[in-house]
C-alpha cells in the first residue's frame, strides 16, 4: 500500500473526508490558513442534496445542482482534491486508507496531522436491504436519475397498457416517509401528473394517477409545528397526494407494497415505489468508533466530544449526520440531520484547526437553529424560522431565496432561477429525459 500525500511545505496536514456540506465548509474556512488541505471524496463534485428530488422529477438537470470540487477550489493553492473512497483509518499511525476511484488502482495511505471526517448518511431500509432495488432513494445524483427514469417510464408504460388494473398500477406512485424529502417528492410527482403531462398523452389522463405518501407517524413533517404539518397535508391533498398516516410499509416488491395500519394490512398494486424514510450513518462512523472506543447509537452515529473530536484522539474531528455530540454533562445529543448542522460544524472544525495553530482554546460547538423549510409544490410551502411560522406563497418565496443563496456557483444559481421562473409561468419541466432505464416489465 503506497503513500500519496506530498509534504514539501512542512506545514500541518489536514485531511478532510467528504465533499458534502460539512466537508465543503471546513475546506472553505481553511482557505489561506498555514496548512495543507487534502479533500477526499468518491465523487468529483459537490451535490446540493436539498434539490436532488427536483432532478428526480424532471424540474432540474443534474449539472444545475452540482459543482466540480476541483473547480470550487481551483484558486486555493493549499487545497488538493483526491478522487477516491476512504475505506478505513489507522488512528495510531494517523493515516487514512484510500481506494482510488479508477480501475486497477492500488490502495493508498494518506497521512494527516488533523483529520476531519464528514461522511454523511444514507437511507435506512430497517433491515430490508432487498427493498433497495425496487424502492430506490433520492439521496444521490445517480439514484435521482434512476428515479426520474422510473417515474417517466411508468407513464409511458401506462400509455401502452390495455388492461385497466395493470394501467392503474403503473399510474400509482408510493412515496415512503413524510419528512421534508418525502413531502417535496410526493408534491412534485403530483404536480408533474396534474400540470405538466396531461397534454402529452393520448390514451391516458395522467391526472388519474395516484400518489400515496406513507408515514408511520400521525402527521407529515413531524419536525415542524403541528399547525404547519396540517397546512402541508392540506396542500398535498389539493395537488392529488393522499397521505396514509399511522401506516407502516411491511413489504415491497416489483408489483407493489403491503401497508399495515390500525385497521390491518392491505396490498397496494404500484409499479413505482420511492424510499424516503429513516437514515443511518455512514460506515465511516463505525470505522472511527472501533479504534477510538467511542459509542455508536442504534443508527450508527458515533459520539464525539463537545469540540467534535474523538475520545483519546483530539486530532480527529467528525461531524454532520454521522455523529452525536456530547454536551457538557456528557449526554449525547442528536442534532437534526439537515444541511445547516453540517455546515456550522464544518466551519467550527476549521476554527478548531486555526485556534490550535495560534495556541488558543476553542469553546464547545453550539448549533444555532435557523429554522425549517419545506416546499410542497407551486407557491406552496411551510416555514418555521425562529418562531415565525408561515405557509403558502410567503413561505414558498422564502424557500426559493434560501435555496438559491446556498447553491454553489453563480452560474448554477442563475440557471436554477431561470428554470424555476419558466416552470412557474408554463408549468413545464425541461428535464423530462429517460437517460437511465430502470426495471420495467
Amino acid at each position: 500500500m503506497s503513500h500519496a500525500n506530498p509534504h514539501p511545505s512542512g506545514r500541518p496536514r489536514v485531511v478532510v473526508i467528504g465533499g458534502g456540506f460539512g466537508g465543503l465548509q471546513a475546506v472553505k474556512a481553511l482557505r489561506g490558513a498555514a496548512v495543507d488541505v487534502t479533500l477526499i471524496d468518491r465523487r468529483n463534485f459537490h451535490l446540493f442534496q436539498p434539490l436532488v428530488y427536483q432532478v428526480a422529477t424532471g424540474a432540474l438537470s443534474p449539472g444545475e445542482i452540482a459543482a466540480p470540487l476541483r473547480w470550487i477550489f481551483r484558486r486555493e493553492h493549499n487545497v488538493r482534491v483526491l478522487l477516491g473512497e476512504a475505506t478505513g483509518f489507522d488512528l495510531d499511525a494517523r493515516e487514512v486508507q484510500l481506494q482510488p476511484e479508477y480501475d486497477g488502482a492500488a490502495p493508498m495511505r494518506i497521512p494527516y496531522d488533523t483529520l476531519i471526517v464528514a461522511g454523511g448518511s444514507a437511507y435506512s431500509y430497517f433491515g430490508h436491504d432487498e427493498w433497495r432495488t425496487v424502492a430506490p432513494e433520492v439521496k444521490s445524483l445517480e439514484s435521482a436519475l434512476d428515479v426520474r427514469g422510473r417515474i417517466l417510464q411508468a407513464f409511458e408504460a401506462a400509455e401502452l397498457e390495455q388492461d385497466p388494473e395493470r394501467r392503474a398500477a403503473w399510474l400509482t406512485f408510493v412515496v415512503v416517509g413524510a419528512g421534508p424529502t418525502g413531502v417535496e417528492l410526493a408534491g412534485q410527482i403530483g404536480e408533474l401528473a396534474r400540470d405538466t403531462l396531461p397534454s402529452d398523452f393520448r390514451a391516458i389522463d395522467p391526472r388519474q394517477g395516484r400518489v400515496l405518501l406513507v408515514e408511520q407517524a400521525d402527521r407529515v413533517l413531524t419536525s415542524f409545528p403541528e399547525r404547519l404539518s396540517h397546512s402541508a397535508d392540506r396542500a398535498l391533498e389539493r395537488i392529488g397526494v393522499s397521505s396514509l398516516l399511522g401506516h407502516l410499509v411491511v413489504g415491497v416488491d416489483e408489483e407493489g407494497v403491503t401497508i399495515e395500519g390500525a385497521d390491518g394490512s392491505r396490498r397496494v398494486p404500484a409499479r413505482t415505489v420511492i424510499w424516503a424514510a429513516g437514515v443511518e450513518a455512514s460506515s465511516l462512523a463505525a470505522a472511527l468508533a472501533g479504534p477510538s472506543g467511542a459509542e455508536l447509537d442504534r443508527t450508527g452515529r458515533v459520539t464525539v466530544r463537545p469540540d467534535l473530536t474523538l475520545p483519546a484522539h483530539p486530532e480527529v474531528l467528525a461531524l454532520g449526520d454521522m455523529v452525536r455530540v456530547a454536551d457538557a454533562q456528557g449526554e449525547a445529543v442528536t442534532l437534526p440531520g439537515v444541511a445547516p448542522v453540517a455546515m456550522q460544524q464544518g466551519r467550527y472544525a476549521a476554527r478548531v484547526v486555526r485556534d490550535r495553530l495560534r495556541g488558543r482554546p476553542t469553546p464547545p460547538f453550539r448549533y444555532h437553529d435557523k429554522g425549517n423549510l419545506a416546499t410542497i409544490g407551486r407557491a406552496k410551502a411551510v416555514a418555521d424560522i425562529r418562531g415565525l411560522r408561515i405557509s403558502g406563497l410567503p413561505a414558498w418565496i422564502t424557500w426559493l431565496v434560501v435555496h438559491l443563496f446556498y447553491l454553489v456557483g453563480f452560474q448554477n444559481r442563475l440557471l436554477v432561477m431561470i428554470r424555476w421562473a419558466i416552470s412557474f409561468v408554463t408549468r413545464g419541466r425541461g428535464a423530462r429525459l429517460i437517460t437511465q432505464r430502470g426495471r420495467r416489465s
